[in-house]
């Protein structure tokens, strides 16, 4: 009996380390011979403010039941994003998937998220303080959650830059001034 209890109490703790977003809820309707039937679609997302997060789908028909296998999908689909400081991007970079495209750019401390919808959600359950994101084309909230998510997946930290060249770290950044990056980094 203590062995299940300490497999539940392993299993709470690791749900208090993630946040989760509900972003969008769909009510599906099909028909059928005998009429409707209605069932719900969400999008979830799941992050521990920490560079780790995930999204996912789940189908139900209760919201509920939908929103719990959405976050099991998340939990399970969760990517790991380097961060500079903790509060921010490396660079700025683009994501695209169909009609939606992203743009998030790097920002200096006290920016907070500048972003909307969707884009914010993966944001703030990622941990990033300080973005500036603009999202251009579609307003699917699907599409820009996966437009975002390969916006994130082509970060790259310098360090893993450095270690692909066979340079330093000091070679590929030079020191930043007041949060900014120096245009001759750019050049480099």
């Amino acid at each position: 009996m203590a062995r299940r209890e300490d497999n539940r109490r392993g299993r709470e703790e690791e749900d208090n380390e993630f946040i989760d977003r509900l972003v969008h809820i769909n009510r599906v309707a099909k028909t059928v011979k005998g009429g409707r039937n209605m069932s719900f679609a969400a999008l979830v997302i799941v992050g521990d403010e920490k560079g780790r997060v995930g999204f996912g789908k789940g189908k139900a028909r209760e919201v509920p039941e939908a929103i719990r296998k959405a976050t099991e999908e998340a939990k399970k689909t969760m990517i790991r994003v380097p961060l500079r400081e903790g509060r921010t991007l490396h660079h700025d970079v683009r994501g695209r998937h169909g009609a939606g495209k992203i743009v998030m750019r790097s920002a200096p401390p006290g920016t907070g998220v500048i972003a909307g919808g969707p884009m914010r959600a993966v944001l703030e359950c990622l941990g990033v303080q300080d973005v500036v994101g603009k999202s251009i084309g579609t307003s699917n909230p699907y599409n820009m959650v996966r437009a975002t998510f390969d916006a994130l997946k082509r970060m790259e930290s310098p360090r893993t830059i450095a270690n692909k060249r066979g340079k330093k770290v000091s070679d590929i950044v030079s020191r930043r001034q007041d949060g900014a990056s120096a245009p001759d980094a750019i050049e480099a």
